[in-house]
């Protein structure tokens, strides 16, 4: 038996390691020749101490100076004494540098390239050796746009378990990633990728979870379905709801996914909304506007939020204004200009 172990450091990066049955963490890292910080590996000092954001082990042997109880109550742990029981996901005190490890490189090849409008693409790429790039659903890849200078950042649309890695982008005008997707991109291009990338992941669901995107933001929202419906042993007992919105009917995409989604996922429903009024969409206005009071669960909620930086803002407003504070708050934003396609801007809870 071994587990897949998720270290997730403060600037970004993600590196996975495998524990074997009563391995340690700090071990397995070492293995993989990842440095988490620690001095005595005793359980005594206290400094590797990380946070434990999905999954199960035993905490190990460890004085109340090197983690209290209640740290420990809250998922902080030891990885010099944890022993992983399922897959984990850890938030390790420190950069990937301080760790003495670098996000991975991968090469790509286009397979495919459709577009929704003449503003949406979607990029289907493959990999070799599929299963030694590991990313968790709603992460990021920085990509090297062929024949520039300029590195871009795009979310998987896709999940975890999939073959084929899949992104959507929102084009821009003159931008890098713009020009090369319409005038030069064509099946069997290879794209270097950095990655993954990202603190904006799905973590354990242990309450309602209320998703909200605003454009592409709904690629991460995907990748984060694609996950819950490929576990559907461990199908969530909590409701899931999506609200996704768009400015003009053009921007909708993936609709079909998401039904497709929901009839797999039990728990999960979602609504749409199209910001202008001459659109031909049932729903018409604003995210927030279609947030229902239930869905708030008294602030007892996880949200999940990616779009673009008003967006972002304008959720955060609206939680004031209802007087609620969730539970969690994971978000991410991202902006669409004229020098960058779609770089994603890493997010946190708040």
């Amino acid at each position: 038996m071994s587990y897949q172990i998720a270290l997730s450091f403060e600037d970004g990066v993600t590196r996975f390691v495998t524990a074997n049955a009563n391995e340690t963490v700090a071990d397995a890292a070492y293995k993989s020749r990842i440095n988490i910080p620690f001095d005595c590996r005793d359980g005594a000092c206290g400094t590797c101490k990380a946070f434990c954001e999905s999954g199960k082990y035993d905490g190990g042997d460890y004085i109340d100076e090197a983690l209290t109880e209640d740290e420990a109550e809250k998922g902080f742990c030891l990885p010099c004494q944890m022993v992983p029981e399922t897959d984990l996901v850890l938030q390790i005190a420190g950069t990937s540098e301080m760790a003495k490890v670098g996000a991975t490189t991968s090469e790509a090849t286009v397979k495919e390239l459709s577009w929704f409008a003449d503003n949406t693409a979607a990029l289907t790429l493959t990999v070799e050796n599929r299963g030694d790039l590991k990313f968790l659903p709603g992460q990021y890849m920085n990509f090297a746009v062929p024949g520039t200078e300029a590195v871009r950042s795009y979310s998987f649309s896709s999940g975890p378990s999939a073959d084929e890695l899949r992104f959507l982008i929102r084009t821009a005008p003159d931008g890098a990633m713009t020009t090369y997707l319409k005038e030069r991109a064509a099946v069997g291009d290879v794209l270097p990728l950095t990655g993954p990338m990202g603190s904006f992941f799905l973590r354990d669901i242990k309450r309602p979870a209320l998703m909200l995107a605003g454009g592409t933001g709904i690629a991460p929202l995907l990748s984060m379905l694609d996950k819950i419906a490929n576990d559907l042993e461990e199908a969530p007992a909590y409701p899931v709801h999506l609200v996704y919105g768009v400015t003009f009917d053009k921007d909708l995409v993936e609709l079909d996914k998401l039904q497709q989604y929901a009839e797999a996922i039990e728990s999960f429903t979602f609504d749409y909304c199209v910001t202008d009024p001459e659109s031909s969409a049932p729903n018409k206005g604003y995210v927030t506007q279609y947030i229902a009071a239930g869905q708030l669960n008294d602030g007892d909620v996880d949200v999940y939020l990616c779009g673009p930086p008003a967006m972002v803002d304008a959720v955060r407003k609206y939680w004031d204004a209802q007087g609620i504070t969730p539970a969690n708050f994971y978000y991410e934003r991202f902006a669409v200009g004229s020098t960058a396609a779609a770089p994603v801007l890493a997010g946190a809870p708040a």
